[in-house]
């Protein structure tokens, strides 16, 4: 089982930037493959970003794009997400996840407690 604690959300205005960062504890990190959600109010949980065990393969949700990049050390061990260009509708809670499973956009079994990303316009 893997413990996971986000940081770094905060307010940015819109064009701004932030990285977020999940550190893991409990378990061999480099087992899991690991995403980020993100949860805005009234909205169903959304995945953004995923990483593989190897950090070799990746995926992104077509709102980021160009403007997220999801990176992990597993010698550190971290998860990360890089916001660029920040958009008012990137507003969310987000979340870090990891599953043991075999896909990318699968379901994730272990989550952090979530950090607020605000981006004002």
């Amino acid at each position: 089982q893997v413990q996971l604690v986000e940081s770094g959300g905060g307010l940015v205005q819109a064009g701004g930037s932030l990285r977020l960062s999940c550190a893991a504890s409990g378990d061999t990190f480099s087992s899991y493959i690991m995403g980020w959600f993100r949860q805005a109010p009234g909205k169903p949980r959304q995945l953004v970003a995923a990483i593989s065990r190897s950090g070799g393969r990746t995926y992104y949700e077509d709102s980021v794009k160009g403007r997220f990049t999801i990176s992990r050390d597993n010698a550190k061990p971290t998860v990360y997400l890089q916001m660029n260009s920040l958009k008012p509708e990137d507003t969310a809670v987000y979340y870090c996840a990891a599953t043991q499973g075999l896909v990318l956009r699968g379901a994730y079994d272990y989550w952090g407690q979530g950090t607020q990303v605000t981006v004002s316009s």
